[in-house]
């Protein structure tokens, strides 16, 4: 969900402190996250960047998808193929469901800060190599704070924008399996809810209003760790968007979106370098709606028509997006 919360206590001086201040807090506890959970979509226009109206906004979006398609390269793997005890970790199911806030202050319409505070509720379960049994492992709690600081450039009918920033190391990664015959024993690094990692975070968008009626933006993240910890370096990715919108004069807006997002491999002694990386590709339709002139909502599914892994990955076979905004 998006919701977006505004207020003018704050002097203009102070917001960007208080934004900050507000999104460590919220980071500072020693809870469990998700390292590899999420995709690349752009669930609300204003989010992206687009917002230029001065002053402090906040955002909540719910994520839901449950990984069981167990796929290899460019295909699904058939499960009732693979006989048991298998040599390699046959991986069952990771329910994921996700609770986001983002928090925003347009300083003015070329400068705004933001933060994004997740928090994760994941159920996963796996076949471990040599095992016969499942083994689970289930988890709820923050995730990896990212903090975001944008520009934009408007010329016209259309704007770019530079996004830079950090994913801070505030989810745990020192999870273990609960249940199961890897009961106690330690969940693998790219499957934990945090990575441990500090991130570089680096964008560009722009943005166009080609005829009256129609809206478009393309978009580009790179996240990119900057040391391992404890024997882990995650995958560093590139995510690409891209949209279009039709403008009407009804409350609802209909949008189109093309999210890909690819990832390299991981490193170090702690990763499973041959499972991890790959490329994704969504196609996600979506719908944003103006409840009131402070409040709108928005609900987008997203579907793959294009995987690509390396090893054996667990991937969604739609994954769903809602939420709400109210800004000042």
């Amino acid at each position: 969900m998006n919701f977006l919360f505004s207020t003018t206590r704050f002097s203009r001086s102070l917001r960007p402190l208080a934004l900050a201040t507000l999104a460590l807090v919220a980071a500072a506890p020693a809870s469990i996250a998700c390292s590899v959970c999420g995709c690349s979509l752009s669930s609300d226009w204003a989010a992206q960047g687009y917002a230029t109206n001065p002053g402090p906004e906040a955002a909540v979006r719910y994520e839901y998808f449950d990984q069981t398609d167990l796929r290899s390269g460019t295909g699904s793997v058939n499960r009732a193929t693979l006989g048991f005890p298998n040599d390699s970790e046959i991986q069952q199911r990771t329910l994921n469901r996700n609770t986001v806030l983002d928090l925003s202050d347009v300083l003015d319409p070329s400068w705004a800060i933001s933060a994004t505070i997740p928090w994760h509720d994941r159920l996963h379960t796996t076949i471990a190599a040599g095992d016969t049994d499942l083994s689970t492992t289930y988890a709820s709690g923050l995730g990896d704070v990212r903090l975001l600081a944008r520009y934009q450039n408007f010329s016209g009918d259309h704007s770019f924008g530079l996004q830079a920033g950090l994913k801070l190391p505030t989810g745990r990664f020192d999870q273990n399996f609960t249940a199961g015959p890897q009961s106690d024993g330690p969940l693998d690094r790219g499957l934990q809810l945090g990575t441990g990692t500090t991130d570089l975070l680096a964008g560009a968008s722009w943005f166009a209003r080609p005829a009256t009626s129609v809206g478009f933006f393309a978009q580009a993240m790179f996240d990119q760790p900057l040391a391992a910890r404890e024997g882990f370096l995650p995958s560093a990715s590139l995510t690409l968007s891209s949209g279009v919108r039709w403008l009407n004069a009804s409350l609802f807006t209909p949008q189109l979106q093309l999210n890909v997002k690819t990832e390299t491999r991981e490193h170090g002694a702690q990763a499973d370098t041959p499972n991890s990386g790959g490329i994704i590709a969504y196609l996600s339709p979506g719908l944003t709606a103006e409840v009131t002139t402070r409040v709108s909502g928005f609900v987008f599914v997203q579907l793959p028509v294009y995987q690509r892994v390396n090893g054996l990955h667990l991937e969604p076979k739609w994954i769903l997006s809602l939420g709400m905004r109210m800004k000042l």
